[in-house]
Order: C-alpha cells, then sequence, then structure tokens
C-alpha cells in the first residue's frame, strides 16, 4: 500500500482525489463526445474517484457502527453507507453509459485511512474517523463545485449535484458528533498532496474479477439519495 501504513494520522491526511489535480489542469480535454455532452479527462476522473471514495467511506461507516463509542458517530456510520451506496450505483450507472472503467478498490491513500481505523478502537476511533472524514470530504466539495461548473455532460452534472448533496449530509453528521477539532481540519483541506500520484490513484479492476456493489443497510431508516441515469 505504498508504505501509507506507516503514516501518522496527520500525514494521512492529504486531499484523497486525483481528480483535484485534473480538473485544475485540463478541465476541456475532451475525451469522448458521447450524447448526453463532450466528456472531459476531469469528468471521466471525477466519476472514478466518486467510485474510489465510496470504496472506502462505505466500510468506514460500517465500522463505525459496530466500532463508534457515541449514537452520534453510529449515526454518521448510517449516512455514510447510504450515502455512499447511492452515490456507487449512480456512478455505476453513469460509468456503463459513458464506458468509463471502474475500480474495485480504493487508493493505497485510501486503504491506508481504512486499516488505521481498523486498528483504531474506543474514542480513538470516533476522533480518528471524524478528522479523517471531515477533512477529506470537506476538501472534496471544492472538487465537485469545478466539475459542477466546468462539465458539458449532463449525466456528470447530475452526478456532481448528487455528490454535493451526500458530502454537505455527511459533513453535517460529522460535525454533530462534536468531535471535529477545526483547527486540525482545516488547514488539512488545502495542503497540496504530497504523496506520489501512485498512492492517490485507484487501481484498475482485475479483468476477470466482478464489480464490487455497495449494497444500503436493509433495515435502514434514512430515505433513500435520488440516483442518476
Amino acid at each position: 500500500m505504498g508504505g501509507a501504513l506507516s503514516l501518522t494520522l496527520g500525514s494521512l491526511l492529504y486531499p484523497a482525489m486525483l481528480g483535484v489535480q485534473k480538473v485544475r489542469s485540463a478541465p476541456e480535454r475532451v475525451i469522448a463526445t458521447p450524447a448526453t455532452g463532450p466528456l472531459t479527462e476531469a469528468d471521466r476522473d471525477f466519476v472514478v474517484e466518486v467510485r474510489s471514495a465510496g470504496l472506502w467511506e462505505y466500510p468506514v461507516g460500517q465500522m463505525a457502527l459496530t466500532k463508534g463509542t457515541t449514537k452520534a458517530v453510529r449515526i454518521a456510520g448510517e449516512h455514510l453507507i447510504e450515502g455512499r451506496a447511492a452515490l456507487d450505483a449512480s456512478s455505476r450507472r453513469v460509468a456503463a453509459r459513458l464506458d468509463i472503467t471502474l475500480p474495485n478498490r480504493p487508493s493505497p491513500q485510501q486503504q491506508g485511512f481504512v486499516a488505521t481505523l481498523k486498528a483504531d478502537s474506543g474514542k480513538r476511533f470516533d476522533t480518528d474517523m471524524v478528522t479523517l472524514l471531515r477533512a477529506t470530504d470537506g476538501q472534496a466539495l471544492s472538487t465537485i463545485a469545478s466539475v459542477r461548473t466546468t462539465t458539458r455532460n449532463s449525466l456528470v452534472r447530475a452526478l456532481a449535484d448528487q455528490a454535493n448533496d451526500t458530502d454537505l449530509d455527511h459533513l453535517t453528521v460529522l460535525e454533530k458528533t462534536g468531535l471535529v477539532d477545526f483547527g486540525q481540519v482545516l488547514p488539512q483541506e488545502t495542503t497540496a498532496p504530497t504523496l506520489p500520484a501512485q498512492d492517490l490513484t485507484p487501481p484498475p479492476p482485475a479483468a476477470t474479477q466482478p464489480q464490487v456493489v455497495l449494497t444500503p443497510q436493509a433495515n435502514s431508516t434514512l430515505s433513500p439519495s435520488p440516483s442518476v441515469g
């Protein structure tokens, strides 16, 4: 995992979405012209990174249901599961229509996030989970906004709308835990990543591997999010 496991929590907290760099450097590079509008490299990367973010946040949500020591942390876990399951379904539908290959595993950096939280317990788990997610989801909002305002593809635009709503919901429930240290989180959201690109990029799926599907909880009391596609 590219040495990610040896990093401290603070050094793990760098922008998790490779799409940040792509959107800012090449927002107009058209790679396909489907009926739903021109598809840029940044659009494609955004769809991939929505999927990749779900592949690590979804299992963290599952951990929160069993490891969280407060009701607020467990509620945040439920929102993570439901929000990411809905976004996953949308990203898979959009990818199928736009011929985008999606990963089945998150990036090495994101795998490091999951490993860190698996090793945590008690209040340490609560604090680390909230810190990691508040920083990465907070930073992701700028990427979502950039894609939403630059894309000319209607499917990508709708996915960005759904991702924005989901991220805002997650930020709200994370902040309601009372565990957000804004003095630590906010600087991390604006710090440029120093990890090599391969640590920020989800690996391609194996040719024979079935697509991983993130499913909502059977007994969830949350209202399902509108989907795309």
